[in-house]
């Protein structure tokens, strides 16, 4: 049984060592057909590295390395290419200086493996256009130029705004070379999280063809189902496939959906035990202080409408919550809809890894203090046990930090109280909708699932309000019950239970907690 190739990006060690690899050969043989100049971005750990060691030693013409992979009969094997590779993924580049020397060494060493010598020693853009013409002219081919995580820099500055903008100029400036040295390149691929607006790092980068939202690319990193099924079925001896799909697969861009293939091989290397592999590789600690910068209402991540400009258009100036969510892959397309010869695109979450562990990850780290003992909610909700269902929320209040209070102008209003409750019930991964549409206004919240006792279908309507007084009015519940928001879900198969919850500023936490279960 071949080994699983857990964090290698290195193509002759996958394929000299007895790992498994994934043939991705004929969606590399596409994009260089099609294309000189291409950028992709995808999330951290979806095998962009991999991707990018592949095409380096395709255009080398390590022929030797790809005789068993669908491109070999395709390609021409007695022409070799000088290529320029470089990484940017290294903590070295914080600061503008810091950035300035690495890309300086980086470009150091593709001089020391091509053999070349550079005039010029301190000012990067002249080194790296010296560097292509110099190759060029030594090797009488065209240069390529693989460039993997390029965003790296601006994501590592993503909160210092000022020093992120310092970097922005820095990169500009590097990657405006390449636009300049048309006549001496073959082949160009910039791989990131995110795609920054051309407005800002690709103003003078204009020629690259974004293939990121290109459905003939969807599956050039990731597994999909087949890739999957064919070249791990030892591994997927007893695995609920089903569950499997449900926990890692999800993510896609127009075309066919993938799974993560860190969570895939993670998954495979410890004991198959549903665990949130991928999310705890991350660093999601920018994201929690976007949120406290920006105050931002978590239940608009999937009410939110974007047409496709938004989709790509991302910059340090004016950055959006949900598309920066998207483009780091903890948001996925999920609905598309045409309105006056418009598209609109909403988001979700691709599957239960990120749901739950987003979600438990704000509650605890931006939401409230402590982490909730989830354990006795998923008690009460199983038991339909709402004296215990009221005391866990209660609990949940209780540890929310004073300066969210104090500092935050988003506990002021409804949307903050509606945050902490979307977040805690998405941590418990249930089926949670937000803004749930009745037939006479929006449901704060639906929560669905199965009991595991009963294996009946639960139906749990919230509405929250957010009173000024110390005292409960019954207004939350009289409200489900004038709009009658429980009546899209009247059917036999279905448990419904009405729940009004009302808080209090003055005592930041519930007054009024009222349940019903609908006949």
């Amino acid at each position: 049984m071949k080994k699983l190739p857990i964090s290698i990006s290195n193509l002759p060690e996958m394929i000299n060592d007895n790992f498994i690899y994934v043939d991705k050969t004929a969606y590399i043989k596409k994009l260089i057909d099609g294309n000189k100049y291409c950028f992709l971005s995808r999330p951290r750990r979806f095998g962009k590295s991999l991707l990018i060691d592949t095409l380096y030693h395709l255009f080398l013409a390590n022929e030797k390395l790809f005789k068993n992979l669908y491109i070999h009969p395709y390609w021409d094997w007695s022409i070799s290419y000088p290529v320029l590779k470089f990484d940017l993924s290294k903590e070295t580049h914080k600061t503008p200086e810091g950035l300035h020397q690495y890309l300086l060494q980086q470009l150091k060493s593709n001089q020391q493996r091509l053999n070349l010598e550079s005039e010029e020693k301190s000012n990067v853009s002249f080194c790296f256009s010296e560097l292509i013409r110099k190759a060029r002219e030594k090797y009488q081919q065209r240069v390529v130029i693989l460039i993997d995580e390029y965003d790296a820099p601006l994501l590592d500055n993503i909160v210092q705004t000022d020093r992120g903008k310092e970097v922005r100029i820095n990169l500009q400036s590097f990657y405006s070379v390449i636009k300049g040295e048309d006549a001496n390149l073959k082949f160009v691929l910039l791989t990131g999280v995110s795609k920054f607006a051309k407005v800002s790092i690709f103003s003078k980068l204009n020629n690259l063809v974004d293939i990121g939202m290109n459905p003939k690319f969807s599956a050039l990193c990731g597994y999909t189902q087949n890739e999957l099924e064919s070249y791990f079925p030892d591994y997927l001896e007893g695995v609920d496939k089903q569950e499997l799909k449900s926990w890692y697969n999800g993510y896609h861009w127009f075309g066919e959906s993938v799974y993560n293939p860190f969570n895939i091989l993670l998954f495979f290397n410890n004991e198959k035990e549903f665990l949130p592999y991928w999310f705890e590789t991350g660093k999601t600690y920018f994201l929690v202080e976007l949120l406290k910068k920006n105050h931002y209402h978590l239940p608009d991540l999937e009410t939110k409408r974007f047409n496709f400009n938004d989709l790509n258009d991302f910059d340090l100036d004016r950055i959006s919550f949900e598309i920066l969510l998207f483009q780091a892959g903890y948001l996925t397309i999920y609905k598309e809809k045409s309105l006056w010869g418009e598209i609109e695109y909403r988001f979700s979450y691709p599957n239960k890894e990120v749901r739950k562990t987003l979600n438990y990850y704000f509650l605890k780290h931006y939401l409230t203090q402590k982490s909730q003992a989830l354990q006795s909610s998923y008690k009460a909700f199983f038991n339909n046990d709402f004296e215990l269902l009221e005391q866990c929320i209660r609990v949940l209040f209780d540890n929310i930090p004073c300066n969210n209070y104090t500092r935050n102008s988003i506990a002021h209003y409804e949307g903050y109280y509606a945050s902490v409750m979307y977040a805690f019930l998405y941590s418990l991964n249930f089926d949670v909708i937000p803004e749930d549409t009745g037939n006479k206004g929006r449901i704060d919240i639906s929560v669905l699932f199965t009991s595991p006792y009963t294996h009946k279908k639960q139906v749990y309507i919230f509405e929250f309000k957010v009173l000024e007084s110390d005292k409960a009015n019954g207004s939350a519940m009289q409200q489900i019950k004038d709009k009658n928001y429980a009546a899209k879900y009247k059917n036999n198969s279905n448990q419904v239970f009405l729940v009004g919850i009302e808080f209090s500023r003055i005592h930041r936490n519930i007054v009024g907690f009222e349940w019903e279960e609908m006949t």
